[in-house]
């Protein structure tokens, strides 16, 4: 199980686990890390001296997605009830402490390493394990916690989104930590950041967004067609609904106006085969509408003809004669037809002396 020199391993294929326990030994890691992939080797240094290795070692695998899935489920998993640390070995070896410490108080005795690094590891690289600190003899929380960021936008981030709000049913306090060596003073000064910002972690590295408990599903890609498919025929568009045209309700006709003192048009003349018209209303009244016959064939026919009553028809009396037909007008004697008629002669005693012109 003892790795070969450092030259021959695979660097993007290997992780370092650090946070052991002092019984984990190396066939158990090799067992626990053999479920996320095939494992070339592991390897954990040794103190010369006593023989127990320093807390972290070394699993290489055989390609570099089976050590990429490892860190995602593997991570802050508890080992004999402490919280282990994986990650990139190369990504180790970059680890450089800038001064980017916060402190985390009032948590609840619930809260752990992994509830803590899920939490804070999203707003950027969390370069240790975090650290709660817990009584010698019970393992019990205390209630306050520190955790080292990569650079100082990522702790400026976690204080300002995480400070007051609530982590187990408790509002929870986040500020930067006190240094170790002086009193009273804070991290985050002037000088920290200036020399945070020649950190070539925090420029390389991504925060931590690919947790255990809801991995990243596979990408889905799509399949090509063994033959190349037409393009779908372009459709016009649908014509815009046309509004519905609703005609004008119909108006009665109004009467005519004349002016005061105005004399009407005459009326028009029937036409042929009608029979006149009225005789003209008084003014200001219209007249009433012409009446049009409707044509022979939309008249109604005429009614059938009663047939007589009583019987057969009665025989004239004995007594009746036809009539004479009326007789020609008699010409006087001496006339000819043709002739015109002569006055008649003077009287024999006719004088025209008798007569006074």
């Amino acid at each position: 199980m003892a790795a070969g020199p450092i030259a021959e391993r695979n660097q993007d294929a290997t992780i370092y686990v650090g946070g052991l326990d002092d019984k984990v030994s190396e066939t158990l890691l090799w067992e626990m890390f053999v479920q996320a992939g095939p494992v070339v080797n592991v390897h954990m240094p040794k103190d010369r001296v006593t023989q127990m290795h320093q807390g972290y070692g070394f699993v290489e695998f055989l390609g570099e997605e089976d050590a990429d899935y490892a860190i995602k489920i593997m991570n802050m998993i508890k080992l004999y009830g402490k919280p282990i640390r994986v990650n990139k070995a190369s990504a180790h070896q970059k680890n450089l402490d800038v001064g980017a410490n916060i402190f985390i108080g009032n948590l609840d005795p619930e809260v752990d390493e992994k509830l803590l690094y899920d939490t804070f590891s999203a707003f950027g690289v969390i370069l240790q394990t975090p650290k709660i600190m817990r009584d010698p003899e019970t393992g019990n929380s205390k209630g306050f916690a520190f955790i080292n960021f990569a650079s100082f936008e990522a702790s400026d981030a976690a204080m300002d989104a995480m400070n007051g709000q609530y982590l187990c049913n408790r509002p929870i306090s986040v500020s930067y930590a006190f240094k170790k060596d002086s009193k009273g003073e804070r991290h985050g000064s002037a000088a920290e950041r200036l020399l945070a910002a020649q950190n070539p972690l925090s420029h390389a590295d991504r925060p931590h967004q690919l947790f255990a408990d809801a991995p990243v599903p596979p990408p889905i890609i799509p399949m090509m067609p063994t033959h190349p498919m037409m393009p779908p025929p372009l459709m016009a568009p649908p014509p815009p609904p046309t509004p519905a045209v609703v005609p004008p309700p119909p108006q009665a006709p109004s009467a005519p106006h004349f002016t005061a003192g105005a004399i009407p048009p005459p009326p028009l003349p029937p036409p042929i085969g009608q029979p006149p018209l009225p005789p003209s209303a008084p003014m200001g009244i219209p007249a009433p509408p012409r009446m049009i016959p409707p044509p022979p064939w939309q008249q109604p026919a005429p009614p059938p003809p009663t047939p007589p009553t009583g019987g057969p028809p009665r025989p004239p009396p004995p007594s009746w004669r036809p009539p004479q037909p009326p007789l020609p007008p008699q010409m006087p004697p001496g006339a000819f037809p043709g002739q015109p008629r002569l006055p008649p002669p003077p009287p024999a005693n006719f004088s025209a002396d008798t007569f006074n012109f």
